[in-house]
């Protein structure tokens, strides 16, 4: 299998928040998306710990020489990610939010997965979520309203870099887990197990995170609203949806949803000469 050349590399960045940045609504003052939000933020970092675990222990295996750049990259830009959100997580943790509970439940649930099924079948699982999060981010990326809702903060900052890096490196657990045997049918039972895992996941934390730490879920008039702007979120779009449900065809590749113009686009625009996240490189 010759696999493309994709430029996948770390890059050495840092995010601040400084006291009072963020209020507590803060994706866009919706009171579901700030919850939302906060929970997939809490799972990354033990989400991407998963990912690195899962293609590190095949990389050995892997013999393309196009192939093993894009995993020490993929594996740098992941570690980054958990390290950054961590730092998120502990500011939302600070406003109200369950981060810690939620990155320990994750933390447990993925250490428990390994425990009880094969190599093979954690790296499915961690291919068919980098189809998730890659879906999700170039939605980001390609839809003005879905950017609107992050507002002009930090949080805004790091969720287009990460969207940029998921895009970047979509392909290759995906590509590891082909190159390593990995069988078309175990391929697509990840991804089913995988979407009822994340989504009940992130349906239940999300309400238990409101029920129990945010006192405005219990204003009728804010909820409503709310649970009826979801409804038309960008992010639940039949594009969003019909992209996820591709990966369940025969034959499915990530590259199928072909992003090499957005990701110039981005690349520019946050690392170009005048990138707005130039000064976050260290």
């Amino acid at each position: 299998m010759e696999v493309p050349h994709r430029d996948v590399h770390t890059r050495r960045i840092r995010f601040t928040y400084p006291a009072g940045s963020l209020r507590r609504h803060y994706v866009d003052g919706d009171l579901v998306m700030s919850h939302v939000v906060a929970v997939l933020s809490a799972t990354f970092p033990p989400g991407e710990d998963f990912f690195v675990r899962s293609v590190r222990r095949y990389a050995d295996r892997v013999t393309d020489p196009e192939l093993q750049a894009q995993v020490r990259g993929f594996i740098g830009q992941e570690v980054t990610h958990g390290r950054e959100h961590v730092e998120l997580n502990e500011r939302l943790q600070e406003m109200g939010y369950p981060t810690r509970k939620v990155s320990a439940f994750v933390k447990w649930a993925l250490e428990d997965a390994e425990k009880r099924v094969p190599g093979r079948l954690c790296l499915a699982y961690t291919a068919a979520l980098e189809h998730y999060t890659a879906t999700i981010a170039e939605c980001l990326l390609s839809k003005p309203e879905a950017q609107r809702l992050l507002g002009d903060t930090e949080v805004r900052n790091i969720l287009l870099w990460h969207a940029l890096e998921e895009s970047e490196h979509k392909a290759v657990a995906f590509d590891v887990y082909r190159a390593v045997g990995g069988t078309e049918r175990m391929r697509r039972w990840g991804f089913r197990i995988m979407s009822v895992g994340l989504i009940g996941l992130v349906i239940g934390a999300t309400k238990l995170s409101m029920a129990f730490t945010d006192r405005a879920s219990y204003n009728p008039v804010r909820l409503l609203r709310s649970l009826w702007a979801l409804r038309r979120s960008p992010f639940l779009a039949r594009d969003v949806r019909e992209q996820l449900r591709a990966y369940t065809r025969d034959g499915f590749h990530p590259d199928d949803f072909d992003n090499t113009e957005l990701v110039e686009r981005w690349r520019t625009e946050l690392f170009g000469p005048d990138g707005r996240l130039r000064d976050h490189l260290t």
